[in-house]
């Protein structure tokens, strides 16, 4: 095809009547899903964990909301394999939206009942999670060869959406749980779950429905067990050990459930299955060859060489993540300003809410994207400053490691008794925000472009997998500082445990980020995007 038919192609194609259900669909249910996310941890401490002493509170709702977090990126897990193999993208995400819906009623049934909040909280965690890499490749579905320069313009709009949703669902969800209580602060996001459920239904005769595929004897997965079983005389069996110490160790860390909890221990036993698996998998990769395809076998070794860039990634999320807790519980402490007005003969006096900051992150995003691409990298490649995309995710994780430091040295003034008022955070957000966009924009785009295009859907489950073992790091840490030992240590350097864990977390970045430059800089950029038809 030549390029001027390309054109008149790209000009002739419509946009599928079906992608507006799609659109606000994500939009009420990204809406639904901040909404009760960013009200979460100030409910915990001032309602449903007031019958616990004041000093073990806020580390128990920094639990609770990071098992709940950690939920949430680990059954992309079950909902993938579900539509997969079993029931078609349409059907797992229209069922495990009625599961969110049960789960968002239960939040706003039962919230003095911990029993039943905490059922609410799987619930979601369940339908949220397990919809989440179901509805982005749904959109693709929807795009032929016809029409597939428009995608992109979708999916730019998906982004948008999801922070425009989350933007009002920050500011105006912490003003309806101070006003109108729990039961409809919780409930309002519920309301708009169901109407994104009711708008994603309306749209089922129109939708283009992909089958699941037929089981792969040359999957990810197969091809590893096959590394790992194969026996080749004369060689040792290193690989297949390492992956044995794997799962004993994973075993062996169901001793911790009394002192981490089961979520964290279950977490650490798959990370430990994960890693070692993957060590011993790399080390007998090549006995696969002539077993399963040239083109399986390497693209397992490419999967492979990206989680390691995701390992190193998780420790952003960690620090990223904790903006809903540590940095609201923070907010709490300082001074909140009081906007006054009056509309006719009518005065109305409006308090702002420590959980009303985290509106700054959607709304710095939607300005940074543009700025970058439009200001910020033509600027820095006109002075010989090429940003690739390892290069944009370790600056990413360093200004994370940067936005603690700030935040550290808040706390520290706030411990010293010095009053700090609440937008003294505006700093510490836009740092964050920036690292944000540079990891988050950049890691799917560089996974996509690095992964054979058998293997992405695999790199799309071990993406949302890095966010849980970011959430994991704090679980452990939060967990590390329960320890009478550990706390004396701490309270001998002179600073609260609040500011000595923001610090540490500042300096698990930079550290990560180091790391990540020194593995960059021996990566090889491949280019598996498909070929132009």
């Amino acid at each position: 095809m030549t390029q001027s038919a390309a054109m008149d192609g790209a000009e002739k194609a419509q946009m599928p009547k079906q992608i507006p259900y799609i659109i606000a669909n994500e939009g009420c249910e990204r809406f639904s899903f901040y909404g009760m996310r960013n009200i979460l941890t100030p409910f915990l401490i001032t309602s449903l964990l007031l019958s616990m002493p004041e000093e073990l509170r806020k580390g128990m709702a920094k639990e609770v909301f990071h098992t709940f977090v950690i939920g949430v990126y680990f059954f992309p897990l079950l909902g993938g394999w579900l539509a997969d193999r079993f029931f078609g993208k349409y059907n797992t995400v229209l069922w495990l939206s009625l599961v969110y819906c049960c789960g968002h009623a239960c939040l706003a049934i039962f919230e003095n009942n911990r029993n039943g909040f905490y059922t609410g909280l799987f619930l979601i965690a369940l339908g949220s999670g397990g919809i989440k890499p179901l509805v982005t490749s749904f959109v693709g579905d929807q795009f032929d060869q016809s029409n597939r320069s428009l995608a992109q313009k979708v999916f730019d709009g998906f982004y948008w959406i999801i922070n425009f949703g989350s933007f009002f669902a920050s500011l105006l969800m912490p003003f309806f749980l101070k006003e109108f209580g729990a039961s409809i602060a919780f409930g309002i996001p519920g309301v708009l779950m169901l109407i994104a459920t009711i708008i994603f239904w309306s749209g089922r005769t129109k939708y283009i429905h992909v089958p699941p595929a037929p089981r792969d004897p040359h999957s990810f997965l197969n091809v590893v067990r096959t590394a790992l079983k194969t026996n080749v005389p004369g060689q040792a069996k290193s690989g297949y050990f390492m992956a044995v110490a794997g799962v004993l160790l994973a075993i062996g860390s169901m001793f911790l459930i009394p002192k981490v909890g089961i979520v964290a221990a279950l977490c650490l036993a798959l990370v430990l299955v994960l890693g070692f698996g993957g060590m011993g998998a790399w080390m007998q990769l090549e006995r696969a060859r002539g077993i399963h395809p040239d083109a399986a076998v390497d693209g397992v070794r490419s999967v492979l060489r990206i989680l390691v860039v995701f390992a190193l990634v998780t420790p952003f999320w960690s620090l990223f993540d904790q903006k809903a807790s540590t940095w609201v519980l923070q907010a709490n402490d300082m001074i909140k300003p009081t906007i006054s007005f009056s509309i006719f003969s009518s005065s109305f006096s409006f308090e702002f809410q420590a959980a009303q900051m985290q509106a700054l992150n959607p709304l710095l995003v939607m300005l940074l994207i543009p700025f970058n691409n439009i200001v910020l990298y033509p600027l820095l490649k006109r002075n010989g400053v090429e940003l690739t995309a390892l290069r944009r995710m370790g600056a990413g994780i360093a200004f994370s490691g940067l936005a603690w430091i700030v935040v550290g040295f808040m706390q520290l003034a706030i411990d010293g008794g010095n009053a700090l008022e609440i937008t003294w955070q505006i700093l510490p957000y836009a740092l964050l925000t920036f690292g944000e966009v540079l990891v988050s924009t950049t890691g799917l785009e560089f996974a996509y472009s690095q992964a054979p295009l058998a293997m992405k859907g695999v790199i799309m489950s071990f993406w949302n997998l890095s966010v849980t073992i970011g959430n994991l790091w704090v679980l452990l840490a939060n967990s590390s500082v329960k320890s009478a030992a550990v706390t004396e240590q701490i309270k001998a350097t002179g600073m609260s445990v609040t500011a000595f864990q923001m610090f540490f977390f500042a300096g698990f970045a930079l550290f990560a980020a180091f790391l990540f430059a020194l593995y960059a800089r021996g990566y090889t950029m491949q280019n598996n995007y498909r070929q132009a038809k």
